[in-house]
């Protein structure tokens, strides 16, 4: 697999025309069991055919039980600078109902070895709105990051996803559909009690404390260009949008011997605008009128202006400064829904 990522980037290496990188981003699958010196061979390859900045946010997703004393040792050697760290809870039978690979210990020890290490730039995931989670056991889980001192939290609602066994289990009865109205009470409590803690609400699931915001992520809401490798890897040009054979055997395979590994759509002005729409209303910084004239177009902005009004007469979408369109903690309930009724779609 790792000769394979080198052998896709080589081929590669001209998709992106900007050459100077500001972030690098081990994520999807588990990072975490790479050894220091195969990290350190990759980011080395991208080096042949990137610059990457000196300042660059390099992030390493990982499952806290990947992170041992030894191996968090090993990756100061790294230039790592950043870890995602898979939390989740910190309730034992709320991870085993999650089936995860990790227990409660190791998800507090994980963050507090990392932090001894040095490391100070750390984001921790956590999820909501699933039957076993109390409210009192949600205030919790915050407040023990908020104790440890994180300064980026990532939090999403629990969803089921087709062909899983939680899906199974709620079609046979066996566990409890997720609530919607569960989601959106933690939800509310979440952006509460985070704010209250000195967080910015910077995106629908993203806090950060003294602008720490990810800044790897930033660039995906904000329509910049990035490159993706590996299996499901998704990359995006500005033009153009590919993505990744999913399965391993079949990626490797292909990348082997040459043969196709992704498939490739070109965007059209509508899908670039719809893009731009759902991913900058989840943001704290919202839809930038402007940016919509420079980059669709006057029609898109006319388009935009018409649609918007029953949202801003709702009090879900608020005009600031007079060009920026921003969801209200009333609309960051039901931004993505907000965001397709402003869609353009084909006559």
């Amino acid at each position: 697999m790792l000769e394979v990522l080198q052998t896709e980037l080589v081929r590669r290496a001209d998709y992106l025309q900007e050459k100077k990188l500001y972030s690098l981003y081990f994520g999807g699958g588990t990072p975490s069991l790479l050894e220091s010196q195969q990290i350190s061979k990759l980011i080395d390859q991208v080096s042949k055919y990137f610059d990457i900045s000196d300042d660059a946010e390099i992030t390493l997703e990982a499952n806290p039980d990947d992170l041992t004393a030894e191996k968090v040792r090993s990756l100061r050697d790294t230039p790592i600078n950043r870890f995602s760290i898979g939390i989740q809870s910190f309730f034992e039978e709320d991870l085993r109902w999650m089936n995860r690979a990790h227990n409660a210990q190791e998800a507090d020890a994980s963050i507090k070895r990392v932090q001894d290490a040095g490391f100070e730039n750390i984001t921790c995931d956590l999820i909501y709105g699933y039957p076993l989670l109390t409210d009192e056991k949600w205030k919790y889980n915050l407040q023990q990051l908020i104790i440890m001192q994180v300064p980026h939290i990532s939090s999403y609602a629990m969803t089921v996803e087709k062909k899983t066994a939680l899906a199974h289990f709620v079609k046979e009865g066996k566990t409890p559909p997720m609530s919607d109205v569960q989601s959106a009470e933690q939800m509310l409590m979440l952006i509460d009690t985070l704010t209250m803690a000195g967080y910015e609400h910077y995106e629908i699931s993203n806090f950060a404390k003294n602008g720490m915001y990810a800044r790897h992520n930033t660039n995906y809401w904000k329509g910049k260009h990035y490159l993706g490798i590996g299996p499901s890897a998704h990359s995006f040009n500005g033009e153009s949008r590919s993505w990744n054979i999913a399965n391993n055997a079949k990626y490797i395979e292909a990348v082997s011997e040459g043969k196709d590994f992704q498939e490739t759509e070109y965007l059209q002005t509508k899908d670039r605008f719809n893009e731009y729409v759902m991913t900058s209303l989840r943001t704290m910084w919202g839809i930038d009128i402007d940016k919509v004239k420079t980059d669709f177009g006057e029609s898109c902005v006319s388009h935009l202006l018409r649609d918007i009004n029953p949202f801003i007469e709702r009090e879900e979408v608020e005009l600031k400064e007079g060009r920026y369109l921003c969801a209200t903690t009333k609309g960051k309930l039901m931004a993505d829904h907000i965001a397709s009724e402003l869609f353009m779609v084909e006559e």
